[in-house]
């Protein structure tokens, strides 16, 4: 009686796949970072052009306007040439007409590094999986947040009142603070850049203290540990973390240099 063989193809794959150790060889987490993971950090590259271009944008402006070049003593607030900012951001809370160059902006600059610092804590409890640690910290980063708005806030009104001697304009009349279309300082470039800049970096900021009381409400109600990590508190830290290092890049720019 005849026997019939069945012969397997060359090409035929093998019964057992061979593992997969490359970074792209399938799965939903090349480079061991989830999607939600990685979609924050493409966000927050296009975020980071966008900042790129606007202080960019500033250092162009401030490129094509007149210097002062006098001691810094004689520095007077004139239209002709761009601000010195020792001399527009040198008020502090409570304490009058004291001149404190940059004091108020180096204090706000401090309480963002310490929120970092405390988001990386809730963090790292979050990959404990210690609920009240990540409660404790995540609050902390609330208070600096927030505290910084305020303090943004005040910086705001001092800028848009001026001082009390004002500057005399081309009209002659004498003009208080700053605004969209009057500069008390200087050009009005300044104060556009000023308000756009700052405004939007602080509209950021606010979004990141409204996603932290989201994210402390959710680890209130025990979300997360039903979810068995905590990996929403380190998305949200990454975008705290990108705002605290673009204000460094806008306190270089905008104040320091």
């Amino acid at each position: 009686m005849a026997q019939s063989t069945t012969l397997q193809s060359p090409t035929a794959p093998a019964t057992q796949d061979a593992p997969r150790t490359g970074n792209w060889d399938g799965g939903n987490e090349p480079f061991k970072a989830s999607y939600g993971k990685l979609m924050m950090w493409f966000f927050l590259l296009s975020d980071a052009f966008t900042f790129a271009a606007f202080l960019t944008t500033y250092g162009m402006i401030r490129h094509k306007h007149e210097v002062f070049t006098g001691e810094a003593k004689e520095f007077v607030f004139s239209t002709r040439w761009w601000p010195i900012p020792d001399h527009v951001f040198n008020a502090f809370p409570g304490l009058g007409h004291a001149n404190v160059p940059l004091g108020f902006v180096a204090l706000m600059t401090m309480i963002l590094i310490f929120s970092s610092v405390t988001m990386v804590l809730a963090v790292e409890a979050g990959h404990r999986m210690d609920k009240a640690d990540v409660q404790k910290w995540l609050l902390w980063t609330i208070l600096f947040g927030s505290t910084f708005l305020l303090s943004q806030a005040w910086e705001w009104s001092h800028f848009i009142h001026g001082t009390p001697e004002g500057t005399m304009m081309a009209d002659g009349t004498v003009f208080h603070g700053a605004n969209l279309a009057m500069n008390q300082y200087g050009p009005v470039l300044f104060a556009d850049l000023f308000f756009f800049i700052t405004g939007f970096h602080g509209t950021h900021v606010f979004s990141g203290v409204c996603l932290l009381i989201w994210c402390f409400i959710a680890t209130t109600n025990g979300t997360f540990e039903k979810r068995g990590h905590y990996e929403m508190v380190e998305k949200i830290g990454l975008y705290w973390h990108f705002v605290d290092l673009v204000w460094v890049f806008v306190f270089t720019f905008f104040y320091l240099v």
